[in-house]
């Protein structure tokens, strides 16, 4: 082989993967966005037209990823990681207020959206921290400043009213957990996650009843391995969580929050209410099932979907193009997307586990949680098992930020993986 042509070897099966996924979100874009007449591609007035520019800048942004040297990124992590802060900060500024949320820059007649960019910054960030040889992520210190990278774009986010980008940082945490996180901090996730459900379901005085039973009971079967402070401190982190998570509920989330969660958990007793809520703020979830459901197992066929082309279901080419996929592919399209996406995933876990260093490692599982987690969130949103959180569908949902950030997030990993491949 000549040195020249080991540099233009890359996985494909990612590659192909990527192209199936972009394609199919096109094809379904043009469902959920198409009024009737003939098909204008190339008018760039319409949300499928532009997402085909979208698409082809995509392709120019691939080819640039790949053709820049894969030590780049390792090197250059902390200050593409700093770029990214500052082009949050820099919203607080020169933002454009878009549906409440002040999370885009306004550039000529389009927005660009950076919290979208910041994950591949993050992640590399986060990479490059792991991977350093004085890092130890079983030391606490090592744990604080991990945990301030990662807090940091999120927390700016947060600041700029958009919620759904926020939650996705949480998605990292399965990177450290893979490193080497004590596994303390995987239990005591599952135990805040359970109590602040709890509390908010059945009320903080019977969450702390029934988590002071089970830990007496637990330390009754296990007094010999365990210290007698041991579930006095956890349940009086049990009783703090409990009513700290109600009043955050009741005093600091606003209304349209309150009532989201309040649907999915189904809390408000007033059935007046109640009907009220899910006739404003369970609209798009209602019909999102309906189109869903009237798919049957094969679907309606393409363009052929009454409640896609009658427009029944809001932002349904954004957060709910999954709605257009069950109502004109039916079951068959869902499960070929959800195949598709679960493909992905396991081959980025693969190539991970095959990466001779740490930083490429690390890098590939922040791509394959990040991906699972958008992937999961909006699925669950659209089909009404999750609260309504506004998270796009990777290589789906209409919009360039988003495809961009995950084309760049996904190509990264190509580059540092092909490494791997070029090696004689």
């Amino acid at each position: 082989m000549r040195q020249t042509d080991r540099h233009f070897k890359f996985d494909w099966g990612t590659i192909i993967l990527y192209f199936l996924l972009v394609g199919f979100g096109l094809i379904n874009i043009i469902s959920a966005s198409q009024s009737g007449g003939a098909l204008e591609l190339f008018a760039f007035n319409n949300p499928y037209s532009k997402q085909l520019l979208f698409i082809g800048l995509s392709i120019v942004l691939i080819l640039l990823i790949l053709a820049i040297d894969s030590k780049f990124y390792e090197r250059f992590s902390s200050i593409i990681y700093l770029v990214s802060l500052l082009s949050l900060v820099g919203l607080f500024v020169f933002g454009k207020n878009v549906n409440g949320a002040t999370s885009w820059y306004g550039i000529g007649g389009m927005t660009l959206q950076p919290s979208e960019f910041a994950k591949a910054a993050t992640a590399l960030a986060v990479a490059k921290f792991i991977s350093d040889l004085n890092t130890d992520i079983k030391n606490l210190k090592d744990q604080l400043k991990i945990g301030l990278i990662i807090i940091a774009p999120a927390l700016l986010i947060l600041l700029q009213n958009d919620a759904g980008s926020t939650l996705v940082y949480s998605s990292f945490f399965f990177v450290l957990y893979r490193e080497g996180l004590p596994k303390i901090f995987l239990s005591m996730s599952v135990f805040i996650v359970l109590i602040s459900i709890s509390a908010l379901k059945i009320g903080p005085l019977i969450t702390v009843i029934m988590t002071s039973i089970f830990f007496l009971t637990l330390y009754y079967i296990r007094r010999k391995k365990m210290r007698f402070y041991e579930p006095i401190l956890l349940i009086l982190l049990g009783l703090g969580l409990a009513y700290g998570v109600q009043s955050f509920y009741k005093y600091v989330l606003q209304p349209h929050q309150q009532d989201r969660i309040s649907l999915w958990l189904r809390l408000e007793k007033d059935p007046d209410k109640l009907e009220r809520m899910k006739k404003t703020f369970a609209y798009n979830l209602n019909e999102s099932e309906k189109a869903i459901s009237s798919g049957g197992f094969t679907g309606k066929g393409f363009l052929e979907g009454t409640r896609t082309t009658g427009k029944f279901v809001p932002e349904q080419h954004t957060d709910y193009i999954f709605s257009t996929i069950g109502e004109e592919w039916g079951f068959l399209g869902t499960m070929f997307t959800v195949v598709l996406f679960v493909l992905l995933l396991l081959r980025i876990l693969h190539l991970a586990e095959l990466q001779k260093n740490q930083f490429s490692r690390a890098y590939g599982y922040a791509v394959a949680a990040i991906l699972f987690f958008h992937f999961m969130i909006n699925i669950g949103m659209v089909m009404g098992l999750i609260p309504t959180i506004g998270i796009p569908l990777p290589f789906f949902s209409y919009g360039g930020s988003g495809l961009w950030g995950f084309t760049i997030l996904l190509f990264i990993f190509i580059k540092l993986d092909s490494n791997r491949i070029n090696e004689w």
